[in-house]
This record gives C-alpha cells, structure tokens and sequence, in this order.
C-alpha cells in the first residue's frame, strides 16, 4: 500500500510516524518545507500536488490547515483515493457537498481525525450508554481546557492554524472532538445556542472561549465548554441518566459509574498511565483495515464528518446572532 500524507506539521509528523511502526506502507510526503526525507528507504518526499497524485497512492491523510482540508481531499477524491480527513472537516460547508458526492460515486473509504472515538474511556461511555446501564439520558457535560501556547512549545503560537480564523483555527473547530464524541453518543443535534469569542489575553484572531448548550434530536441536553487559556489541561464528560450517571476525567482517567438504586460510585474502568499515542495508532488501524476490506469506517467523512461541523459552526454562528441556531 502507498499512503500520501498532506501536510507535515505535529500530527503529519506523527501519522507518518505511526504509519512507519504500525504498517510497511510505502508513504509521500507532501510539504512545502524543506526537509530531508525520515526514511528514504519507505518515504518519498514532494513539492507538488501533482507530484503527490503522480505517485498514484491507495490513501490520502490530509493534514494540512483546516482552510484547506477540502480542497485537498476533493483533488484527491477525483483521483479515487480513499481519504483519512483530520479533523475539522474543513471552517465551512462550501465544498462538502461535492466531495460526498464523489466519495460516494467513487465509493470511497473516508475517515475522520477525531481519535477520541478510540479513547478507552469514551468508548467505556459510549458503551454504558448502548446497553441502558444509565437509563434514559437526560443531559451531558463536557469540557475541554488547554492553553494554547503550551500546545507545541517550540513554535509560535500566535501563527499558529488553531489561533488563526483565516486558517479555520478557534477553539470550536479546532476542539471539535467534544462536539463530535456527543454526535456519536447521542446523534443529531436540532439546536445550539452559544457564548464564543476571544476573552483571555492570548494574541490571536480566532475564538479562545465558547460555552454551548446543545439539544439534540433525541432532546439530551449537552452543555459544553472548550477554551484555549485554561492551566492545566483538563478535560471531562458527564452523562446523566434516569438510572445514574456515568463520569471520566482526564485527570484520573477512569470511568466511574454512580448507581441510583444502590446510591453509590462503582469504578467501571481505568488507565491511569494511559499513552494517548494509543487513540491516533488505534484510529490508523481502523482506517487501514477499512480500506483493506472496502468496509465502512466508525466516522466517515461524507456523513459524520459533514454533520459535527455543521454544529460546530452552528455554534459559532450563535453566538454572533445572539439567538437559538439550528446546524
């Protein structure tokens, strides 16, 4: 197999480096930058789309800024190249209507960069909530803190996609995978309403701060919270059912489940030494053994994918309108 990969910032870095140990694929490089290649043995390096599409790839990672995303996957769609997206999908809806179109005419194998699907604890979730052991789920919670500069201390921040709103960076798109694990557990949302804007002292022109309510079809009610300035990182979610509740933090990183009747916590499941390597090697997996086997991966660009930035830009949109917005 030959996988090109678009883009070679932290995470084509480490795509590529999970690609060498995870699988004997042969693997191009597209960057600007000059760099000498890895692995000359197994990596090719070019300056060019049409050099990258000339060396006829099986699969496309694209990670390349979020501006760009689509415009890159639907060249290579064209080509009828299986697509492994990173998240976001892309900073608006223009385009994804034709590259679904193509993924689908084409019949493409398409998956989304939102590794928290493949989170131990998120999957843990997931599965209380599948097998009724909350009940009937009423709300959530979820929250997602970081500080951006400490992000890739040995860059530049404020140049940064994520803090650049011309490059689709901001704290919903560039954080989307809260939004996107609440999609999987609960399905479509039908409104949000939302506070988001720059609000700390951090220099950049995309959104530091959102606090969201979302109401999905289903009428769970997530509240959400993402910012860029929050020390230390930390990240949590909470399910609440008629039944109990079920609670992870990234902190502890176990998965702790309180039962009603009993009126007590019951640990259901810890990693408290967990390598978060293991979600973006774990999602690799998935996708290559999609592509082997021309089976349906566990987020799939044209569906999924379209559908969790439509909420985030709801979100966003919101907040400008100051009134209730429907993805």
């Amino acid at each position: 197999m030959k996988v090109a990969v678009i883009g070679f910032g932290s995470v084509g870095k480490r795509h590529v480096h999970n690609l060498l140990s995870l699988s004997d694929a042969q693997i191009v490089i597209y960057t600007k930058q000059r760099i000498v290649s890895p692995s000359p043995d197994r990596i090719k390096i070019v300056r060019t789309f049409q050099e990258c599409l000339r060396e006829r790839p099986d699969a496309c990672i694209i990670a390349n800024v979020s501006s760009q995303h689509i415009s890159a996957a639907t060249k290579f769609a064209r080509a009828g190249v299986d697509l492994f997206i990173e998240k976001p999908l892309s900073n608006s809806t223009k385009g994804t209507k034709e590259l679904a179109m193509l993924v689908r005419r084409k019949k493409l194998i398409t998956q989304m960069g939102c590794q928290f699907r493949f989170h131990k604890c998120i999957k843990e979730i997931k599965g209380l909530i599948a097998s009724n052991k909350l009940g009937r789920i009423i709300s959530a919670r979820a929250e997602c803190g970081s500080f951006l500069p400490d992000w890739h201390p040995y860059e530049d921040y404020t140049k940064s996609y994520a803090a650049r709103d011309d490059l689709g960076g901001g704290v919903v798109l560039t954080n989307i995978h809260e939004i996107d694990y609440l999609y999987w557990f609960f399905g479509d949302a039908a409104e949000t309403f939302s506070m988001t804007g720059r609000r700390s002292h951090l220099k950049m022109s995309a959104d530091d701060l959102s606090v969201a309510t979302i109401r999905f079809k289903n009428n769970v009610i997530a509240e959400l919270h993402l910012d860029y300035f929050q020390k230390p990182d930390f990240r949590s979610c909470k399910v609440i059912g008629t039944k109990g509740m079920a609670y992870w933090d990234s902190d502890a990183n176990t998965v702790m489940l309180y039962d009603n009747k009993k009126n007590k916590w019951v640990k259901v499941a810890g990693w408290p030494n967990y390598d978060r390597n293991f979600m973006f090697k774990e999602e690799l997996i998935h996708f290559l053994d999609c592509v082997k086997k021309r089976k349906t991966t566990i987020n799939p660009a044209e569906t999924d994918g379209i559908n969790t930035l439509k909420i985030g830009l709801a979100i966003m949109k919101s907040s400008k309108a100051r009134k209730v917005i429907r993805p």
